[in-house]
């Protein structure tokens, strides 16, 4: 990565951690883009250049995240039961979202707005879930794969439902574990 790009990532890293901790000490209305790009020292354009709304800047993966659980993707071994690999996986993705998902989930409960705007929060990384999964198995097995992968992506909503609002993201991290566990096709 070369100095511009550097910058341009410490920039957005920037805006989203000023958007971040405003959403938590504010609440989702009482914030505006415009309180979020002086918390960052930025413009409001800049602002703009880097994320299309404050849900964005709550919601939108870092720019390097992607390239991070792709990376876990390959890094499986091929011989790994399917399971195995999809638990790992999910609880590894759900693990990297610690420092988001806590506030996300409170603006939602707060902001009838915001929690339409993130129905579509993970669809990148499923999307690239979905098409790991089926580049690495048979091609006659698509019934059995497609359920699995179905099955632990339920596994992840239910723990996610399930999550007391009192709780701490360790608690939901171990709900997902319990799910995925009791979820786990028999051998």
């Amino acid at each position: 990565m070369n100095l511009r790009e550097r910058k341009k990532l410490a920039t957005w890293r920037a805006v989203r951690s000023a958007a971040l901790g405003l959403l938590a000490e504010q609440g989702y209305d009482a914030t505006t883009v415009e309180q979020i790009a002086a918390e960052a020292n930025v413009s409001r354009a800049t602002f703009f250049n880097y994320f299309a709304s404050k849900e964005a800047a709550v919601l939108d993966p870092d720019p390097e995240e992607r390239r991070d659980w792709q990376e876990a993707m390959r890094e499986r071994p091929a011989d790994e039961p399917l399971w195995d690999a999809l638990t790992a996986i999910l609880t590894g993705w759900c693990t990297s979202l610690r420092d988001r998902m806590p506030l996300q989930r409170r603006l939602k409960a707060e902001s009838p707005a915001f929690a339409q705007t993130a129905q579509s929060f993970g669809e990148q990384f499923f999307a690239d879930l979905r098409e790991w999964v089926f580049s690495r198995t048979a091609q006659s097995d698509q019934l059995t794969v497609t359920l699995q992968l179905n099955i632990a992506l339920a596994a992840i909503n239910t723990a996610y439902q399930t999550w007391p609002e009192d709780e701490a993201f360790d608690g939901f991290l171990q709900r997902l574990e319990r799910c995925l566990l009791q979820a786990r096709p028999s051998a």
